[in-house]
């Protein structure tokens, strides 16, 4: 192991060393890391050198000098495991992870950054993910946004990756249409990476276009498995060398012991981290160094842990009501009562958050000072935080705290020992503390002040008995001297300031102001405690002392405390007195003001000094970035410009400084062959920019007076959405941009003054404003005066470039400055990508098309032709169109670029002589140019020989075609007449596999015991009929049923599909879902028996109840309340008990439940009812028919159907039922139900509805899927108003009904601030959706909020919603 000589503390060093040692005799031969935080340069990566473990967090960022010659070469194959979360962030010259990181496995997740567990964030040169080795992201989403360049994000399945795929935000990439993914084997026409479909994209799986993405077997569990495919033992996680060897894996699953992996740490040995075993020495040793490290820096935080054992675990301290007992045994007991806590270090309390950081202290190692000067309910916010203080160590201060009445708050204080003391003298100090009326109400407290003396001045509304209350309570009486407690501004408002100060210097910077001003000092120079400066933001000079000031302690004064300078001696000059205001905005005005601090005494009077209230301004800055970037273009050589000023202009904005860069087009475009089957066409559309889109970037637009029409204005209800998503982004965007920069270290410093004020934070980096080009241009690009544009934009936020290429894409940086020529007074630069427009002829073939006859033994025509001299983007392939002069029929050849560059042309091989045309075609990243003008030739007659060699092969080739017509024509003859052999059933009848032949089993019933009655009506394959069914139930002779059909004259397709829906059902047994009694498969027809449900479906049976409804055969009246709701729970009931079979509907709906003879309702028989309602389908983008009306938004939008979305539907029943089974959204077409659902809509409350049903129906139409409740969770609302009999049926109270465990459906409701409750949140891109004929069983779908890419997270089974929290990366 490499030696570690960074000067770290002791406690570090010692846990490094400890978790080195653990590792090397471990599961994975290296070193266990830190988090590593690699930032600025490029060697820094160096520390990660022999890292096979980071236990913590991994950041690389901000590297904006680098380019892409400084990562070729580095890589660290060591590193398998990150515990935490990878950050990138604004790494320039990065293209991609694969030769960095080629064997990080695992992402655990333990702890997280803002929810995800790998953000790649404004990367801006990044290519592609590359990181084909990850295996396994424990815990936490995905965050991939505004990284311009990135692809290979359509071809990833995270659902491989992840347990759950609905938190992912993956947005503002590269366009998946621009994006050539070619995953390996594809250029030349091989299918090496598996495929899957996920949303409708069937595709192969692929992190680059030389890595496929790695998939374990289903039956592997953990998804683990070797690099072979075999499955790896139950404890490993991510992969294994060996299977079946839980000493072989990557990572573990649950917790890693010495060399092997483990369910539980074995005795003696104690979890550390979630996911390691230690021993006991080592977690005392974590102990030990801590405590010896905080006795050696008693003044200050040490910032380590005095690590104790709980529960098996070694963690940094005891929860909540433990406590440790000594340094031996290290464990937590429980506390008799309040437990005590330590609290070390000086505290100052300047708010309610540093007050809160004290919560639960009882005795304080240190001092205490208080000077907080407002907030709302500050008493009792102290109360709850201070109120358990006992005991402080030091001295306590209470200074300008013009909030405080009381010190009450301070409730179990009971001694200030005074082992340190304010000025080496006062335990007790207050100064200047305006409202300040009670110290505590002595005759219920007891105070004892064991050392120093008490203080008291400028109090002016305390009165002189509560002082001396104190000095007799507290026992300070005698130690007191005289000037100590000043008798004139103790409870009184009198004001002594007299002498007027006057400045001596005023100096400025960006941030800061010098000041000095007039010496003074009164008769007696001890009399002067200080100075104070006070200063705000004074926009005007409107600004008087006592502005902001009032009864309630409010002050809009900052404050800072100057010590008096030293006096003149052996003929030495005083300095002037001064002070340097810190931390303040730049180009803003400040009013200032001064004022002496001084000691009053009983036997003479003080007369202070002030100056007089000046305003200065600080001095300009670089502005912040300018917001909103927009391009568009509006023909083949410009781009138009426009965005919005910089939101802190730090000075007056001259003019804006703008770079235009041409980039090159992707080197793959160069060197594939799109001719191949199955390569996907390439292609690149100029920017434009529609009028939805301007209008939302410029609000103040006039509506136009034309013929077009202006823009509904925005309801409220969108307005607020659109806001919310603003604000959930800015804030990931603040908490990334607080955690990636770092304050800079205070350092000790000469100065005229120390402020006490809270300063903010100064940056350790600072972000240059670099050109863009110089991490991604070639040498041969920076010589090229085209490929740079650079203009300067004066008085306005627009500008359009001109004498640009046709169809190319620039990047453009656009930077704020306000300073005429100082460069280092323009802001950091803000990104936008632009392409122009194609021009109109760019892809025409010049000159004419050749020809040249070559006579071989197998003759050929060489077609050449001359490339297009500047096309749109490059040219991907060129298209011959040829045909026999006097033919109808036209033949084409395709051919690729790497074609072409060989014969400048291609060859053709025409067998039949005779004159040809010829015509030729280029398509462009910008699509088809046009044809070339005909060209003609004459092909002569080949060697006769040959002829026969040609023709006799086509001749056998023609009648092997009539034997196989007549074959094909018997064997289709037969199958109408209806198959001899056994029918096939498959679960997705798209595709026929040996395995899908429906076998005979112990459903199958002897056509003889059943009895056909009478028609009950058409179903989706024909007639269903009431029938009698002989010994079907055990003890039943004569059993009423319903037997279903299949027409005679359906094809083999509709009877597979047939026997398959009933297939589906010999899966259930629930009281509340339709049960299959029998199929009766041999010879023709084909039945399937049901269980009678005499009433029909529920639709029907609804509206017959109406009351003007001529068809009620029961004469009951419409539903009561206890009936609407006895239904809702019986469907309930059969939706918990599918969801528990992993089981989603899709289609749930009055139509689709049966009503029986006893009116209980149950779920129905699976889609068979669609013919008979065909008007409630709606057939969407040429895709299968849908019920969009009960179809939840993200079915709408993303194809996708889970027991959430099953939850939406259930709803709109409620629905129905509450309105007799109505139209939902009647007066809506089904296009327009489209987009009031996606947008956010739902369905009105119908009349006269129960709020209690109504309540339900809100409840299962959250917008958020994972708001909406699970099915046994609306049983368990309901369960009080049912019927005793539900109890005895139902699956909810059956033994078989188990609660569900967490990872499947549990909602997180401790953390559900993580989740966004609004449609805005989602993406507004509508996704083609179809739907699989039948039901099938349930996949874990995704529900991405804003994804564009929303097929590439498609589900995975047993999907599991994990907990989020807004983790700490610390």
């Amino acid at each position: 192991m490499r030696r570690w000589t960074l000067k770290l503390r002791a406690q570090i060093v010692f846990f490094i060393i400890c978790t080195c040692i653990v590792c090397q005799c471990g599961l994975i031969n290296g070193e266990i890391c830190p988090s590593k935080d690699i930032r600025n340069n490029v060697t820094n990566l160096q520390s990660l050198e022999n890292c096979t473990i980071i236990e913590g967090h991994l950041k690389i960022l901000l590297m904006f000098k680098t380019k892409i010659e400084d990562f070729r070469g580095l890589s660290y194959p060591k590193l398998r495991v990150v515990t935490d979360y990878v950050l990138l962030f604004r790494v320039y010259g990065l293209e991609t992870l694969s030769d960095l990181f080629p064997n990080l496995t695992v992402v655990r997740g333990n702890n997280l950054f803002f929810n995800y567990a790998l953000v790649l964030y404004e990367m801006l040169q990044l290519k592609e993910l590359g990181l084909h080795s990850l295996m396994n992201i424990t815990r936490g989403a995905v965050r991939i946004e505004k990284n311009p360049d990135l692809c290979y994000l359509a071809t990833l399945d995270w659902s491989k990756i992840l347990d759950t795929v609905e938190d992912n935000f993956i947005v503002a990439n590269k366009n998946d249409r621009e994006c050539g993914d070619v995953c390996p084997g594809t250029a030349q026409g091989q299918t090496i990476c598996s495929q899957n479909t996920i949303n409708g994209h069937f595709r192969g799986r692929c992190w680059s276009q030389n890595h496929c993405q790695r998939m374990c077997l289903d039956n592997c569990k953990h998804g683990a498995c070797s690099l072979q495919g075999q499955c790896c033992h139950d404890q490993c996680l991510g992969g294994c060398s060996e299977p079946g060897n839980a000493s072989s894996c990557v990572a573990c699953r649950n917790l890693q012991h010495g060399n092997s992996c483990v369910e539980k740490c074995p005795a003696g040995y104690y979890v550390f981290r979630g996911w390691r075993c230690v021993s006991f020495s080592f977690c005392q040793e974590l102990h030990n160094q801590c405590k010896q490290n905080k006795k050696l820096n008693q003044d200050r935080e040490s910032g380590c842990n005095e690590y104790v054992i709980h529960n098996g675990a070694c963690i940094p301290e005891c929860p909540s009501g433990y406590t440790t007992i000594n340094s031996t045994t290290l464990t937590c007991l429980p506390c008799a009562g309040l437990c005590p806590k330590l609290c070390v270090g000086n505290k100052t309390v300047d708010s309610v958050t540093s007050a809160q950081a004290l919560r639960g202290c009882t005795v304080l190692h240190g001092n205490m000072i208080i000077k907080i000067r407002g907030g709302n309910n500050i008493a009792a916010e102290l109360e709850a935080s201070l109120g358990q203080i006992e005991e402080i160590t030091g001295y306590l201060t209470v200074r300008r705290a013009y909030a405080l009445v009381s010190l009450s708050f301070l409730r179990k204080l009971r001694i200030i020992r005074g082992e340190h003391l304010e000025t080496d003298i006062y335990a007790f100090y207050a100064l200047d503390n305006q409202n300040l009326r009670e110290l505590w109400d002595w005759s219920k407290h007891n105070l004892t002040i064991q050392r120093g003396r008490v203080f008291f001045h400028y109090n002016s509304k305390l009165c002189m008995s509560e002082i001396r209350k104190m000095e007799d309570v507290t026992g300070t009486k005698d130690r007191n001297q005289k000037n100590d407690i000043a008798v004139r501004n103790n409870g009184d408002q009198a004001s002594c300031e007299t002498k007027m100060l006057k400045f001596t210097v005023v100096k400025t910077t960006s941030n800061m102001i010098m000041l000095k001003w007039e010496p003074f000092w009164p008769l007696d120079f001890r009399d002067l405690l200080g100075f104070m400066v006070l200063y705000k933001e004074a926009p005007y000079k409107n600004v008087t002392e006592f502005d902001g000031q009032d009864a309630c302690g409010s002050n809009s004064w900052a404050i800072a405390d100057v010590d008096p300078p030293s006096r003149s001696t052996d003929g030495k000059k005083a300095e002037d007195p001064g002070h340097l205001i810190r931390t303040l905005r730049p180009w803003t005005q400040y009013a200032i003001m001064v004022k002496t601090q001084l000691s009053a005494s009983d036997e003479h009077q003080v007369h202070g000094a002030k100056s007089e209230i000046i305003y200065v301004r600080t001095n300009a800055s670089k502005p912040s970035v300018p917001l909103d970037p927009i391009s568009s273009s509006n023909s083949s050589s410009q781009i138009i410009l426009k965005w919005k000023p910089p939101t802190s202009p730090n000075g007056n904005i001259t003019h804006y400084r703008v770079i235009c860069r041409k980039q090159a087009e992707d080197s793959d475009l160069y060197k594939f062959d799109y001719c191949l089957q199955g390569m996907k066409l390439p292609s690149r559309t100029p920017t434009h920019l529609d009028s939805e889109d301007e209008q939302k970037w410029n609000h103040t637009d006039e509506p136009t007076s034309g013929g077009k029409c202006c823009a509904c204005p925005k309801t409220d209800n969108q307005l607020k959405k659109e806001q919310e998503e603003i604000e959930y982004r800015k804030t990931f965007e603040n908490y990334l941009h607080n955690e990636v920069f770092e304050s800079r270290p205070s350092r000790r410093r000469r100065s005229v003054g120390v402020a006490n004020a809270t300063q903010l934070p100064n940056f350790l980096t600072t972000v240059p404003s670099l050109s863009f080009g110089s991490t991604t241009a070639t040498p041969d690009d920076e010589d090229d005066e085209g490929s740079k544009v650079e203009l300067k934009v004066f008085l306005k936020e627009s500008t359009v470039i001109s004498n640009l290429h046709h169809f190319t894409s620039y990047k453009i940086e656009i930077m704020a400055c306000n300073h005429p020529t100082d460069l280092k007074r323009c802001s950091m630069a803000t990104y936008v990508s632009a392409r122009t427009m194609p021009e109109e002829k760019a892809d025409e073939i010049p000159g004419p098309v050749t020809h040249e006859i070559v006579t071989a033994e197998a003759p050929y025509v060489l077609i050449k032709w001359n490339t297009p001299r500047s096309p749109n983007g490059l040219i991907i392939l060129y298209e011959v169109f040829y045909r026999k002069v006097g033919d109808t029929e036209v033949h084409t050849a395709c051919v690729s670029r790497p074609a072409y560059l060989k014969l400048g042309g291609t060859k053709l091989s025409l067998v039949q002589p005779g004159n040809y045309s010829v015509r030729v075609r280029a398509t462009s990243l910008a699509g088809n140019g046009s044809f070339t003008a005909t060209t003609y030739f004459f092909m002569p007659n080949p060697d006769p020989g040959l002829i026969w060699i040609v023709i006799g092969p086509v001749i056998c080739f023609i009648l092997l075609l009539f034997v196989g017509g007549g074959v094909f024509w018997i064997f289709k003859k037969k199958q109408t007449e209806g198959p001899t052999g056994p029918l096939i059933a498959s679960s997705n009848p798209e595709y026929i596999s040996a395995n899908d032949v429906y076998v005979p089993d112990e459903w199958e019933v002897p056509r003889e015991k059943i009895t056909v009655l009478r028609e009950l009506g058409q179903g989706s394959f024909g007639m269903v009929y009431e029938g009698i069914a002989k010994d079907i139930i055990k003890g039943d002779p004569d059993t009423r049923v319903a037997v279903k059909t299949v027409n005679e004259s359906a094809s083999l397709r509709e009877r597979i599909e047939f026997l398959n829906e009933a297939s589906v059902m010999k899966a259930f047994s629930c009281h509340h879902v339709v049960r299959l009694l029998g199929v009766v498969s041999k010879a023709q027809p084909t039945l399937v028996v049901m269980e009678l449900m005499t009433h029909g479906d529920l639709k029907s049976y609804l509206r017959c109840l109406r009351s003007d409804s001529e068809n009620n055969p029961t004469g009951r009246p419409p539903p009561t309340l206890k009936e609407m709701i006895q239904m809702a729970a019986e469907i309930a009931d059969g939706m918990a008990y599918l969801n528990a079979k992993k089981f989603v509907h899709r289609d749930l709906a009055a139509r689709n439940c049966m009503v029986a003879e006893d009116f209980t309702v149950k779920i129905g028989d699976f889609g068979m009812t669609r013919d008979i309602y065909e008007t409630d389908y709606y057939r969407k983008g040429g895709k299968g028919l849908l019920p969009v009306r009960w179809m939840a938004p993200e079915s709408l939008k993303d194809g996708v159907f889970t027991p959430h979305s099953d939850c939406w539907s259930f709803g709109v029943v409620l629905w129905e039922i509450s309105t007799l089974a109505e139209q939902p959204y009647q007066g809506l077409s089904n296009e327009q139900v489209l987009k009031f659902v996606m947008d956010g809509g739902y369905l009105d409350r119908p009349e006269n509805c129960p709020e209690r049903m109504h309540s339900l129906m809100q409840m299962c139409w959250q917008y958020n899927p994972k708001m909406r409740p699970m099915f046994y969770e609306i049983i368990e609302m309901l369960r009080e108003d049912l019927h005793p009999s539900f109890q005895e049926v139902s699956f909810f109270y059956s033994e078989e009904n188990k609660v569900p465990e967490t990872e499947e459906f549990d909602l997180d409701l401790d953390n559900m601030e993580s989740i966004p409750l609004d449609p805005s949140s989602y993406s507004q891109r509508e996704e083609s959706l179809g739907r699989d004929s039948g039901p099938s069983v349930a996949l874990r779908g995704n529900y991405e909020e804003h994804v564009p890419y929303t097929h590439m997270n498609g589900g995975k089974k047993n999907g599991r919603i994990l907990s989020l929290p807004r983790s700490s990366p610390s």
